[in-house]
């Protein structure tokens, strides 16, 4: 198949890795791109020399194409702009904001930017600003979402936009991928598979936790403030409850509390392995998800399924009187 997204990018398959802070680094990103996809590094709030060791590591890795996702609240991310294109990285992804600032440099230097959408609002505000792409992300993803579903939003994104779109949020598999195709997606986003990849750093405990995860198993916490955040649920997402609880009783709620609860809990995940404590950021196909894999097979195994979801259905259409 022509595949756009594949020549936009260039790269073998329409598979982009998700960015995920503590876990998209270059480790994994590299194999991803190695693989055929597309490897993404999360700078997160990373600092610009951390984020520059990390795109060394790429570059020395790898010679396929790669992206760094900058996220736009982050306090280095002047700096972070800056050296995506001292680095001549040539795909950007954005979160957390509106990158139209940076537009004109970007485009100066044939720089790809493909922002993170919730919504039709911001597909269409991130196509005005000039985007190449956009991702639109549906609420079963992990880690921080928005407030529609990926079958939702993703056909009325497609509808909206002239410039493609990537379906993300519960992608684990290639019928998964299969459907956002049908809805309109040129490409999917997928994060929480490639969190159990044999390149990825998060710790054993960690992936483990995902592995025996049940389809009802994730949670989302911090509504209250307005960076709802999906997990798997443990003793760390039961206190965010019971805060929200408590704080939603008073006439002014206490936001603080809750950055004082999560503080170094992802940390406390990926890297020591708390699976009680920590900030088990997950998607809902945590629940279809069973082995851990290399990129490699990941990658080809859900292209398989894709095809084999074609044939199926081409063959089905075929016979229809």
């Amino acid at each position: 198949m022509d595949f756009e997204i594949c020549r936009l990018f260039n790269i073998k398959y329409p598979i982009i890795q998700g960015a995920m802070a503590r876990v998209s680094e270059s480790s994994l990103a590299s194999a991803v791109s190695e693989a055929g996809g597309l490897g993404v590094l999360a700078s997160g709030i990373d600092s610009y020399g951390q984020v520059k060791s990390e795109i060394q590591k790429i570059k020395g890795a790898t010679n396929k194409p790669f992206a760094v996702n900058i996220m736009l609240l982050s306090p280095h991310v002047e700096d972070i702009v800056r050296l995506v294109c001292e680095e001549s990285v040539k795909i950007v992804f954005t979160g957390a904001g509106n990158p139209i600032k940076y537009m004109p440099i970007f485009k100066s230097l044939g720089i790809k930017v493909v922002p993170v959408v919730p919504s039709v609002a911001l597909a269409k505000a991130m196509e005005r600003a000039g985007a190449d792409a956009i991702v639109a992300e549906g609420m079963e993803a992990g880690g921080h979402i928005g407030k529609l579903t990926t079958m939702a939003l993703l056909p009325q994104a497609v509808d909206a936009v002239g410039i493609p779109v990537i379906g993300a949020g519960g992608v684990g598999d290639g019928r998964g991928m299969a459907a956002c195709f049908m809805l309109g997606a040129k490409g999917v986003q997928i994060g929480t598979r490639f969190l159990l990849a044999d390149e990825c750093i998060a710790h054993d405990n960690y992936k483990g936790a995902v592995i025996k995860a049940k389809d009802i198993d994730t949670t989302i916490t911090g509504q209250i403030t307005g960076h709802p955040i999906r997990v798997l649920r443990n003793k760390l997402s039961k206190a965010f409850e019971d805060l929200e609880k408590e704080e939603l009783r008073k006439p002014e709620p206490d936001l603080r509390r809750f950055d004082e609860l999560g503080a170094g809990a992802l940390k406390a995940a990926v890297i020591d392995g708390d699976i009680k404590n920590g900030s088990l950021m997950a998607g809902q196909i945590s629940g279809l998800l069973s082995k851990r894999e290399t990129c490699s097979q990941i990658i080809n195994n859900i292209m398989c399924e894709f095809d084999s979801c074609l044939k199926k259905y081409s063959t089905q259409a075929g016979n229809k009187p």
